[in-house]
């Protein structure tokens, strides 16, 4: 490539970043919450140590820069699992190779009968995701299931496989709006232990998939770290460094962070890193006082009290009533999940939860493709 976030990344040293957080001071925190306009050093001072005693000052910050910038709505999404075959190994993950599970892919019409669950319940905004599994889930398929439902959705976006440029804009001239791509952890040695073989344990071709993305021309990117695996802190400000950097390359394109912990799922891997709620919550302000345009989404993996103190102090999206399996809302309820959800309440009571906080709902923000 000419040009990827590698030539930045590979600037940086991960203990020497550690380091450099924890060292931060409740001078430096406060100099970073008087500032109109916020760069990375402040954004470490902000999700340092230092920073506990002023979370409150971050959350009400927070909420008032949400406000401004989006007002009082919040997005609604639904994930849906097209599959869960996979070639990978990843020590976190429920669909990881090892593990002996039924497999299962959608058909058209599977897809279609899920599609039409959603539907019902008002989404118009969906997440495509499948395991990474380049011989039965690879582009044909998701550009087939892309075309199959755009005249459905006004928003697609897909999780799956990083793929190449020319991947991408194929699948756009489809009618993908936009793609989420995690990178689990920045730390490129502890990586290669919890992906040991398949394709995703190539960490620089994963670290330079938001480039190609760019590139190609994509309207949205969705960057994050799984919290649980490596230090949160540095995880987190290397998620903000690789934002920065495509801001500043690929300026056309929108922005969000998503942030996942780590769950129960069938594999069984116990967090090496505990983040504790106060500590999400002091990231999100973090995030939020960082970058005020920045959309933050909060999936149901957090807990109901998480969820509903959370849509108020940052987050811009949320999904509801979600299954991680494939055909887990109509067609298959009981096939194996990737992850265990917390927050298991309807998508009626998530509205009604929303709209008792004083939130619009909003399902639909504009119009994409027909």
């Amino acid at each position: 490539m000419d040009n990827s976030f590698r030539d930045i990344f590979d600037q940086y040293n991960w203990d020497e970043t550690l380091s450099s957080i924890l060292t931060k001071t409740q001078e430096d925190v406060l100099y970073a919450l008087g500032k109109q306009k916020r760069d990375l050093e402040d954004f470490k001072a902000l999700i340092s140590p230092a920073a506990k005693p002023f979370l409150e000052q971050l959350a009400q910050m927070s909420r008032m820069l949400t406000k401004k910038r989006f007002g009082n709505t919040i997005q609604m999404y639904a994930p849906m699992y097209l599959s869960n075959e996979c070639q990978n190994i990843c020590t976190y993950c429920g669909f990881s190779f090892t593990n002996k599970i039924p497999r299962r892919t959608l058909t058209d019409a599977e897809i279609l009968q899920e599609v039409s669950f959603l539907k019902e319940k008002g989404y118009d905004h969906i997440l495509l995701v499948t395991g990474e599994a380049n011989r039965t889930v690879g582009v044909d398929y998701i550009k087939n299931a892309v075309e199959l439902i755009r005249s459905k959705f006004s928003n697609i976006t897909i999780e799956v496989q990083p793929l190449d440029q020319e991947e991408y804009e194929s699948l756009i001239e489809s009618g993908l709006y936009a793609v989420l791509v995690y990178q689990e952890t920045y730390h490129e040695q502890e990586y290669k232990k919890h992906h040991p073989k398949g394709k995703k344990s190539n960490f620089y071709y994963r670290l330079e998939t938001p480039d190609r993305l760019g590139k190609a021309g994509i309207h949205k990117i969705g960057l994050g770290a799984l919290f649980g695996l490596e230090d949160w802190r540095v995880d987190s400000f290397f998620t903000a460094l690789h934002l920065k950097y495509l801001q500043k390359n690929y300026w056309k394109t929108k922005y969000s962070i998503s942030f996942p912990r780590l769950r129960p799922h069938s594999g069984g891997l116990e967090p090496k890193v505990e983040m504790k709620d106060k500590d999400l919550v002091q990231l999100i302000c973090a995030f939020r006082l960082l970058d005020e345009d920045l959309e933050l989404s909060m999936s149901t993996r957090e807990s109901e009290i998480f969820r509903n103190n959370i849509v108020n102090l940052g987050a811009t999206s949320i999904s509801a009533e979600s299954k991680t399996n494939p055909g887990g809302y109509s067609v298959a309820p009981q096939s194996l999940e990737q992850f265990e959800i917390s927050d298991e309440r309807s998508t009626e009571e998530i509205v009604s939860m929303l709209k008792q906080q004083g939130l619009e709902v909003v399902w639909k923000d504009w119009e994409h493709f027909k």
